[in-house]
């Protein structure tokens, strides 16, 4: 989940040399002055260290889990305070990996002008951010929600940091697949937020978002093959082919469409969860296949965004479901 939508179509290039020849110097921090206009760009780009566009969709699943959990609605207070420390652990966790993955940035086109890339942030000091928020959130939600929530968002920041970006990413090209499971951590903070711990039924919450996951970012990996396959990043369209990978986006996805209906089946959601749950993977199912007969890159970009819409559509049913 840290693929960004905008920059889907730019040009494949060689983002750390220049026209002329020269390499560009990666994680220098340049001098910047410090005027009302200059502040604010730098507080941006420390705002865009922690992946805001991704973590809406987070928040998202965390909030839908919390109503899932707690049909009757938690106190306004335990939802906000939910929702500031899951911005803060999933901010944290993509600072540091913007730091982790600094050099291989820098040759995709796609990444090339990152704060810590072109420098406009000194690479220690996004680093140093990344943990504080991380350590910022985790004490936040155990003073104000509950330890059993504090516990699972450390989990999904350490599991972002060392099972995906530091050891499955540039080994495997089920990267994505086994490194998934710290994106679908963000359901299991809602319910032991609302609730105090877990029980069996949060975990169908984390199997959607698990395997949701492969065909939306795989979809996302056929937009820009050529970037990791200048990196040397095993995704899986550069070590096993865009055909395989689409075969395995389409399999995925009725994977992930039976998995939704089976709550249903069990009678822990209702008809209307039923009904657009169907009918949203029944789209989603249409559009796998779609780009399985007919490839192309816009059938591949309309997958991945429609993706996006997918999981938040389907969170805000179930939150539906059970309160109603």
């Amino acid at each position: 989940m840290e693929a960004e939508t905008r920059a889907l179509d730019a040009a494949p290039l060689e983002a750390g040399v220049h026209a002329g020849g020269s390499r560009q110097r990666v994680g220098r921090a340049q001098p910047r002055a410090r005027s009302g206009g200059a502040l604010l760009a730098h507080i941006r780009d420390y705002v865009a260290l922690t992946k805001p566009r991704i973590i809406v969709l987070l928040l998202v699943t965390t909030v839908a889990a919390m109503l899932v959990a707690d049909p009757d609605v938690p106190s306004l207070s335990t939802i906000l305070w939910t929702v500031l420390g899951g911005y803060l652990a999933a901010g944290g966790a993509g600072a540091i990996n913007h730091y982790l993955d600094r050099k291989v940035d820098a040759r995709m086109a796609r990444t090339s002008q990152r704060p810590l890339v072109s420098g406009r942030i000194d690479p220690r000091h996004g680093l140093a951010f990344g943990i504080s928020l991380g350590a910022i959130a985790v004490a936040q939600l155990a003073l104000t929600v509950n330890v059993v929530a504090a516990a699972l968002a450390a989990t999904g920041l350490l599991g972002y940091v060392f099972l995906y970006t530091m050891w499955l990413k540039p080994r495997t090209p089920q990267n994505i697949v086994l490194g998934g499971a710290a994106g679908a951590v963000p359901p299991l903070v809602g319910w032991a937020a609302a609730t105090g711990g877990l029980s069996a039924d949060a975990f169908w919450l984390f199997a959607v978002v698990f395997f949701w996951t492969p065909p939306h970012f795989w979809a996302l990996s056929l937009l820009i093959k050529d970037d990791y396959e200048r990196t040397g990043v095993p995704m899986m369209p550069v070590v096993r082919g865009e055909r395989t990978t689409r075969s395995q986006i389409l399999a995925y996805s009725v994977l992930m469409v039976v998995l939704t209906a089976l709550p249903a089946a069990t009678g822990f959601f209702g008809g209307l969860y039923l009904a657009a749950a169907l009918g949203l993977g029944a789209g989603f199912i249409g559009l796998a296949a779609l780009l399985v007969a007919r490839p192309s890159r816009a059938a591949a970009r309309r997958l991945y965004l429609s993706s996006l819409l997918y999981l938040a559509l389907l969170f805000a049913a179930m939150a539906a479901d059970r309160m109603l």
